[in-house]
């Protein structure tokens, strides 16, 4: 089998099984992560409802300002932390998405929590 395609693989079971014990209310909702290999994005999630509340992408924050992949994600944390101030939303789940908790989703936690974000 291709490489690529079972790293895929893999990583959507870990994801499944991460996701089988976590689950967001409108309360404390689910901050996912998602990786690719020029962007990332985070969102806040009611997964019972089942919509998006607030979300960040890294076009978003000022790539100038940052230097790498892994600043960016760390503004991008921040930048996702305001926004979900400004709902009133203090507390959340963390959901790494099947990725390791290792550069750039520990500087996207990293940075949440820098913003305010309890988790």
């Amino acid at each position: 089998m291709n490489q690529t395609k079972e790293n895929q693989r893999k990583r959507a079971r870990r994801h499944l099984k991460i996701r089988s014990v976590i689950e967001g209310t409108a309360a404390r909702p689910r901050l996912s992560v998602f990786r690719s290999n020029s962007s990332m994005f985070l969102q806040l999630i009611d997964d019972q409802t089942g919509k998006t509340l607030i979300s960040a992408n890294a076009t978003e924050v000022k790539k100038e300002k940052e230097t790498g992949k892994v600043g960016v994600s760390l503004s991008l944390g921040k930048l996702l932390a305001e926004k979900a101030k400004k709902a009133g939303i203090e507390t959340v789940v963390f959901d790494r998405g099947g990725y390791k908790y290792h550069g750039r989703v520990k500087a996207a936690a990293e940075g949440a929590r820098e913003g305010g974000l309890v988790f």
